[in-house]
């Protein structure tokens, strides 16, 4: 019920009328069963632009550390979190990793929609970069088709780092389902895994015309961090 009222009666009536975004691809969204989303990761608000164009309920996989904010703050955000169809995960690895997995799988089970990032993490640059085989093994658990999702021009509206959104138009672009029902079984083949997230990652890179790069954005922002800390020592 939050869900639907934040969708419908708050968050998609103003993005629709403000933003306009644009939709291609609408043919390829399964109107009924379980199925993945998998997207590049431009800016936070992709998750808030996809489910408006979406005429199911639609949940996504965050990091848990947004549901950890005190005060009245704390409370409007995990209230928006829940509304938006967020789940929280831990991302430390191992068990929370698993546990990850399983959150994912079960909104799968029940025939729902689950939106995922193979990155794993917001662009730092605007490009796009190598993709984890989380989403794989997922896959093949699942059995259930993925429709690959490209945002477009969503870092310009909401860059990394800021908190007011710029009015613009964003695009999103819906692809043909993938189906690799042929690799069933081999989830702990890690060969087979990066095939299939590599398959995605090619897909994704051709509809949204992203500068690919291959390695994980992780790394990258590692980098980065390391380079700005060297330089306010200094």
């Amino acid at each position: 019920m939050l869900y639907w009222v934040i969708k419908n009666m708050i968050v998609g009536p103003f993005l629709l009328t403000v933003f306009r975004p644009w939709v291609v691809g609408r043919e390829n969204i399964p109107k009924t069963g379980a199925v993945i989303f998998a997207g590049n990761h431009l800016s936070f608000i992709d998750s808030v632009f996809l489910p408006v164009v979406l005429d199911r309920h639609i949940s996504f996989l965050a990091k848990s550390d947004y549901w950890h904010k005190k005060g009245i703050m704390g409370f409007l955000s995990k209230t928006f979190f829940k509304g938006t169809g967020m789940l929280p995960i831990d991302r430390s690895g191992g068990k929370a990793s698993e546990a990850s997995l399983n959150t994912g799988l079960s909104v799968l089970a029940q025939g729902g929609q689950l939106g995922i990032y193979p990155e794993g993490t917001r662009s730092p640059d605007g490009r796009m970069y190598r993709g984890r085989t989380g989403v794989a093994r997922m896959i093949l658990e699942s059995g259930v088709p993925v429709v690959p999702v490209a945002m477009l021009d969503t870092d310009k509206v909401m860059p990394t780092g800021s908190k007011i959104p710029k009015v613009r138009r964003v695009g999103i672009i819906f692809g043909e389902p993938l189906d690799f029902t042929r690799f069933r079984g081999l989830e702990g083949d890690r060969f087979v895994l990066r095939s299939i997230t590599d398959e995605i990652m090619y897909e994704l890179n051709r509809l949204s015309g992203q500068e690919y790069v291959d390695v994980y954005a992780s790394t990258v922002k590692e980098k980065i961090s390391t380079r700005n800390l060297a330089s306010k020592s200094h």
